[in-house]
């Protein structure tokens, strides 16, 4: 887990020519630089190939700081996304989301239906669930209402509907009627692009699926011949169906490379964030199509770092993603917006089972606003971004820290978590009840993490006496401790007075603590006990260890 968001990296690149603690005021100087139309157009865009999890929140993320700094500069501003949802299906996922983003196995769908449409346009296969009009609507579903769950409003855009409405006629057109330049164009960054490629690919009429094979093409009529033929994905073959036919411009689609500046022209973007991997090799090919076959500006840049789950790459075949509702199980909105308004140009690894440093972090950051925190550079930075982080600013807010939250979760008792609370003084006399019941729903957040890690704090609190039959020469122990608790000695002391009480009765160690987690726990071990006690109401603690109802 990261621990470092309070560090310098967090600031923008040397040598940009405006310092900003905030890295969106950077992007938003560099497009206003450019005099842009109204309204500015941000984009992002995926694949509805598999999962729609926490990683294709990137660009929506990135894209919303942006959006947010320049509404706040008083600018007009879009934000879409777009689904490149008629593209094939290629392989079958190994994970779906249904529509609550609850992860399944094909095992849980019709995964045959799935495999009779490879080669498919997404838009044209059933939703897997038979609950929304394509596999694409599913999954775009998924994505706008993860948006809004984040609260940022992002506009789904369907490539398919851009396609069948006209929309691309003016790029497809401009692409093939320059084909040889298109050609030498692509050639410097694609192999196996001779005289005979054609950078458009229909939908077969006879059988639906993509084909790579255009024998002629009608400008005037706005049509190309085609053969339906196999379709190679890496070790495997797509069948197809040998048909020979017409099709119109809007009966197919460019390949990928002309079809993300497409976008760039039909949208008007003006700024698309990216990972590093278009970075590499779909950016340069990108703005070179942009430049000399569409004669269009690209938009402004941002290339950001992925970040990592549980140190491994996210990876929907291997199975390591989370999606965002199971994330915000776990974490309050505000903590995963912070996540992603760190600095983009960093690698981080979002770990689950240290999501305690990660809300630690988002604490520090908020008290720094405040300017309860001495560290300059993390107080001009949330100085800054912290606004567009949160849904309201109050200062009066109460955060339990994220462990001690998980300790309060091992109770379902309202009153005996707020008794504990009371007892670290994070709730006071003054503390507003909104504040306070904001508060607990951290407590939630941190049980289900707890649970789904099934770490240290996934114990229950035993509200009522269990049956026990402890030794006697361990119920005076006991008592002891009991008296020791009753004179107000914090946790740590209480944790120390367990061993020595211990030494005292000339009983094992290991045989106290666990008479204690029987007592509080009903099980044989549990969390670092006199620390725990130390937290629970005194009056409950005494009469436990003295075996009250």
């Amino acid at each position: 887990m990261t621990n470092d968001s309070d560090s310098p990296d967090d600031a923008p690149d040397a040598g940009e020519t405006a310092h900003h603690a905030f890295w969106a005021d950077s992007v938003a100087d560099d497009i206003e630089a450019r005099d842009p139309d109204e309204p500015i157009v941000i984009k992002g865009g995926v694949s509805p190939s598999g999962v729609a999890h926490l990683g294709n929140f990137n660009e929506i993320m990135r894209g919303y700081f942006v959006a947010e700094v320049l509404r706040e500069r008083g600018h007009e501003v879009r934000q879409v996304f777009t689904s490149d949802d008629k593209d094939p299906l290629r392989k079958l996922p190994r994970k779906l989301a249904d529509a609550e983003g609850n992860i399944v196995g094909l095992g849980d769908v019709d995964a045959g239906a799935l495999g009779r449409n490879l080669g498919k346009p997404y838009t044209e296969i059933p939703d897997p669930f038979g609950e929304a009009d394509s596999y694409a609507a599913h999954f775009a579903d998924l994505l706008k209402a993860d948006a809004d769950r984040l609260g940022v409003p992002v506009e789904m855009v369907s490539n398919t509907e851009l396609y069948d409405d006209g929309t691309f006629d003016p790029v497809v057109e401009r692409v093939l009627s320059d084909i040889d330049n298109a050609r030498d164009v692509l050639g410097k960054y694609q192999r196996k692009v001779d005289e005979e490629y054609v950078p458009f690919n229909p939908v077969c009429e006879e059988c639906g699926k993509i084909t790579e094979t255009v024998t002629d093409i009608d400008l005037d009529a706005k049509t190309v011949e085609y053969a339906c033929t196999d379709m190679t994905v890496g070790d495997e073959t797509i069948e197809g169906c040998g048909h020979e036919g017409t099709a119109t411009f809007r009966q197919g689609k460019l390949p990928w490379r002309f079809e993300w500046p497409g976008q760039w022209q039909v949208l008007g973007v003006d700024f698309e964030p990216f990972g590093k991997d278009h970075a590499e090799g779909s950016w340069p090919s990108g703005k070179d199509i942009a430049e000399n076959v569409l004669t269009i500006e690209p938009p402004v840049p941002m290339t950001y770092e992925w970040f990592t789950l549980n140190g491994e790459a996210l990876s929907s075949s291997a199975g390591n993603i989370v999606t965002v509702p199971e994330i915000l199980e776990l974490l309050e909105p505000e903590v995963l917006r912070y996540f992603f308004a760190l600095n983009p140009r960093k690698a981080r690894d979002l770990d689950l089972s240290r999501l305690d440093q990660l809300v630690d972090d988002f604490d520090r950051f908020e008290r720094a606003y405040f300017g309860d925190v001495d560290d300059e550079t993390l107080t001009e930075f949330a100085e800054r971004a912290y606004p567009f982080v949160v849904d309201e600013v109050r200062e009066d807010r109460v955060r339990f820290p994220y462990t001690f939250a998980a300790v309060l979760g091992m109770t379902d008792d309202r009153e005996v978590r707020i008794q504990m609370a009371r007892n670290e003084g994070h709730i006071i006399d003054d503390t507003p009840e909104w504040a306070v019941e904001e508060a607990l729903e951290r407590v939630e957040k941190a049980r289900a993490w707890a649970e789904r890690m099934d770490n240290a704090y996934n114990y229950r609190l035993q509200v009522e006496m269990p049956e026990t039959d402890f030794d006697d020469d361990v119920v005076a122990a006991l008592d002891d401790l009991a008296d020791f608790v009753d004179a107000g000695h914090d946790g740590e002391e209480i944790q120390g007075e367990i061993y020595e009480t211990a030494r005292r009765h000339d009983i094992e160690v290991s045989d106290l603590f666990g008479a204690g987690y029987r007592l509080f726990f009903d099980q044989p071990q549990g969390p670092r006990l006199g620390e725990f006690l130390g937290d629970l109401d005194r009056t409950f603690v005494v009469k436990r260890l003295r075996r009250e109802e």
